[in-house]
């Protein structure tokens, strides 16, 4: 059985009445929705925040999801639209407040790569949520262009279109700060 497949048939389980089936649901997809959350709105609480609200929503409107599109679009759509309504409330930008270590890398690596995603997120934080949000679920998330285009409600055409001026804009922001050359 396929992903989507999956998820279509925890959909058809739901909609019957099975809790469980969205709790699976929620397990499958609660990490992606947490990251695009993070990447988007740059702080810990409020993507946690938002997650939590991405599936009260799903479960509130799993009625009117459409079957045709994959969930995981649909839901990723919930995710985007939850943190542009966040960052339009609150107008902040704030640094990243955790960052993940890897383990098994020298201290010398690691303060590198975590300074180098610090540079990355603060270049990302400078985009407009349009672009923001199309390169997190690339680059991030890595959905296909048809997934974002689904997620956005934009042609897919569009899609890379925003993502090549968003990779540029990033490009210049981090060349700016001497990260790259």
């Amino acid at each position: 059985m396929t992903y989507a497949t999956d998820d279509a048939a925890l959909v058809r389980a739901c909609r019957e009445g099975n809790i469980g089936a969205f709790e699976a649901l929620l397990a499958r997809h609660e990490r992606t929705i947490f990251n695009a959350a993070y990447r988007l709105v740059a702080n810990y609480e409020d993507a946690k925040d938002i997650t939590q609200n991405v599936f009260l929503k799903a479960f509130e409107k799993l009625a009117s999801y459409d079957a045709k599109y994959q969930f995981r679009s649909w839901i990723c759509r919930i995710a985007v639209n939850e943190s542009l309504n966040l960052i339009k409330r609150s107008r902040r930008v704030e640094a990243l407040v955790e960052e993940r270590v890897s383990p098994g890398r020298n201290p010398e690596e690691l303060l590198s790569g975590l300074e180098l995603s610090r540079h990355v997120q603060e270049a990302l934080m400078t985009l407009s949520p349009d672009y923001r949000t199309v390169i997190v679920l690339r680059h991030f998330l890595g959905c296909s262009y048809q997934d974002i285009a689904e997620a956005v409600q934009i042609p897919e055409k569009t899609v890379k279109s925003r993502i090549f001026s968003a990779r540029q804009l990033l490009r210049d922001a981090l060349v700016a700060k001497r990260v790259l050359r």
